[in-house]
């Protein structure tokens, strides 16, 4: 038998009160954008579930696109029959039949959303269990641990019928918590820091420093291709790519090398902060995480943070190296964020960087410098691309080469 619609069940959602409908409403505009490209399909939220109808979209499609959509906790492909018993049990016994394998047991759990119904729950999983028995000879019923539970909800306008649930990703929906500009440099760090904000509602727009000819066309598509692999997650990313060589070039000569890297630092953030405020963003991501690098110590992170009063946000600011890794493996970053093309971080850094600079101290070696015409020539210069996590057209990295 085949599906007709997935059933999904809400993740920390439920628990919002008042504001539940801000956040289902959400869910469903990201859902619909993740399957935009798919035909006929239609989505309807409620306060406490939402259900995707398929009509002739491809069921097994849509299930991998919904594993990555954040604020799902789960979700099953979902038989709708009427309420009649005989219906039931013919749906229910297609559904077994297409999990069964020799040796698995089964059960059937029934549940009344509508207490009108002229049969009990136990009258329900008695009579769809006998006749499902009844027709496969070579299955056994386990009500404490069977191999297939069969689920069956009856409701007002339908009886709707499961066999499987599959883990959402959890989280929030992206954009329930507002826009953030994630400093995306092209290593493993950022894009796990972009999925971690993404997890939890937050909408990111991709910030990206390339300086040619310094860094190369395919140091720019390993950015493309990363901002793709994040808008899996969101269904789009714009990426911001920002012309940056005249001004690493400038405080490659006019500021002392041990505190060229801190200086650099705080010429991206400024950037970073004018592309966020153009764009209504309200904070700014970063991949640091304490400690990992010369430029990550506190001190660091205060000298640089200086130049903004804009929120900072460091998901990765307490975790090992191999714990980001794990999670940008999962992800599907990490292997191309190891290409070994540099980007504008990994150029002209000094042999022994400043691990705790003064912030006076940069203060006063950029103030023979004037950087703010070559920054506001690089924003109006910005390049933007919109990156589409199902249909983006964009050569990948494979391609270039």
């Amino acid at each position: 038998m085949k599906y007709n619609r997935i059933l999904v069940r809400y993740g920390e959602i439920s628990t919002k009160g008042r504001n539940r409908k801000k956040f289902t409403s959400q869910l469903r505009e990201n859902i619909l954008e993740a399957l935009k490209d798919l035909p006929s399909i239609s989505v309807n939220a409620s306060r406490d579930r939402l259900h995707i109808l398929l009509g002739e979209a491809d069921g097994d499609e849509v299930i991998t696109r919904l594993s990555s959509i954040f604020g799902i906790q789960s979700f099953s492909p979902v038989v709708m029959t009427g309420r009649d018993v005989d219906e039931m049990m013919e749906a229910g016994l297609a559904l077994v039949q297409k999990s069964f394998e020799p040796g698995k047991t089964f059960k059937v759990s029934a549940r009344r959303g509508d207490k009108t119904f002229h049969l009990d729950t136990n009258e329900l999983n008695y009579q769809i269990g006998s006749y499902i028995l009844k027709n496969m000879e070579d299955l056994t019923v386990d009500v404490r641990n069977p191999d297939i539970k069969l689920n069956v909800e009856v409701r007002k306008e339908g009886v709707y019928l499961s066999s499987e649930i599959y883990p959402g990703a959890t989280g929030m929906p992206v954009g329930a918590s507002g826009k953030a500009m994630l400093m995306l440099s092209g290593g493993i760090d950022s894009p796990v820091a972009g999925y971690l904000t993404m997890k939890r509602g937050v909408e990111i727009d991709a910030v990206h420093f390339h300086s040619p000819p310094f860094t190369s066309e395919r140091a720019k598509q390993k950015v493309i291709d990363l901002s793709k692999k994040l808008s899996a997650f969101s269904g789009k990313v714009n990426l911001h790519i920002v012309p940056f060589t005249a001004i690493q070039q400038l405080i490659h000569d006019q500021v002392p090398e041990n505190y060229t890297m801190t200086s650099t630092r705080r010429m991206m953030l400024r950037i970073t902060d004018m592309i966020r405020e153009k764009h209504e963003g309200l904070a700014i991501v970063t991949g640091e995480s304490l400690g990992q690098v010369a430029s990550q110590t506190l001190e660091s992170m205060q000298a640089i943070n200086d130049v903004t009063n804009t929120p900072v946000l460091r998901p990765l600011i307490a975790m090992d190296k191999l714990e980001i890794i794990e999670i940008a493996q999962k992800i599907d970053t990490h292997d191309i964020s190891i290409l070994p093309y540099e980007d504008c971080c990994t150029i002209f850094t000094p042999p022994a960087p400043k691990t705790r600079p003064k912030r006076e101290k940069v203060q006063y070696y950029e103030s023979f410098v004037n950087f703010d015409e070559l920054i506001r020539e690089a924003v109006e210069k910005t390049e933007i691309m919109q990156i589409d996590g199902s249909s983006h057209k964009e050569e990948s990295f494979d391609e270039l080469l």
